[in-house]
């Protein structure tokens, strides 16, 4: 089976413009996602979907594989859509979301694993669990799994709601951006409509529940550190720093 990972990286982020140039101890975010891409011996090939010559020409510097794609793509499916005609032979089309510095090889290659086993598997994700400071932070993505661990629901708000207290059986989990299809399910997706809930959660993956289908997900118990603030970048930057110092 063949595994792709694209890396889709939107220049103009709203809160943090020019975010995939963002420097993180001396390379710039980008760089940091696509180097742990790299190491899951699962994919075939990694390649940085870009909006932005400034994005294309760094990627290109550091060694990396970057397409060009359109400017104007409401949201990362879009992007993908467009970025994996340039992989025909693709079959699974792993999206690692640009700002996730911290994901592991262990993670990507577990994501693959469920394909190979799966034959009839079309979407899957992963989750690891949501720390307590996290609970009322809306950049940090929650979703509530049924018993199959397949998505039941993705909210910004805390899910499941506490009104007893949380326990080993029931954890509440955070959404890591990772994403996994079948390339034909990938291209059927981004036709789809936007969806009620998708709009109101401006969470794009709900479109995909909304229209009856499943997504399988992953746990791990490692943490990451996903950047959507200035706050989560100052993190992202301390913890670097840390790590060298060590």
């Amino acid at each position: 089976m063949n595994f792709v990972c694209i890396i889709p990286a939107r220049y103009a982020s709203t809160r943090l413009p020019g975010k995939p140039l963002a420097d993180i101890a001396s390379k710039p975010l980008i760089q940091r996602v696509y180097e742990q891409a790299t190491k899951a011996d699962k994919l075939s090939a990694v390649v940085v979907a870009v909006d932005n010559p400034k994005v294309y020409d760094v990627v290109v510097s550091f060694g990396g594989h970057a397409v060009m794609t359109r400017e104007d793509h409401t949201n990362g499916t879009d992007r993908l859509a467009e970025a994996v005609g340039h992989y025909p032979e693709a079959d699974v089309i792993v999206n690692v979301q640009g700002d996730e510095p911290l994901i592991t090889p262990e993670v990507i290659n577990a994501l693959c694993q469920v394909f190979e086993e799966d034959p009839q598997l079309t979407m899957a994700t992963v989750a690891t669990p949501l720390q307590e400071e996290e609970y009322d932070d809306a950049s940090a993505v929650k979703v509530v799994m049924n018993k199959r661990q397949e998505a039941m629901y993705f909210s910004r708000s805390l899910i499941p709601y506490p009104r007893h207290p949380f326990h080993d059986q029931i954890r509440p989990y955070k959404h890591i951006g990772i994403y996994a299809y079948r390339r034909d399910f990938l291209l059927q997706y981004a036709q789809m409509a936007q969806t009620p809930a998708e709009e109101v959660e401006s969470l794009e993956q709900l479109r995909v529940l909304e229209n009856g289908y499943k997504i399988k997900v992953i746990t791990t118990e490692q943490q990451f550190i996903g950047i959507d603030t200035p706050e989560d970048l100052e993190h992202i930057r301390s913890y670097f720093a840390k790590e060298q110092q060590a």
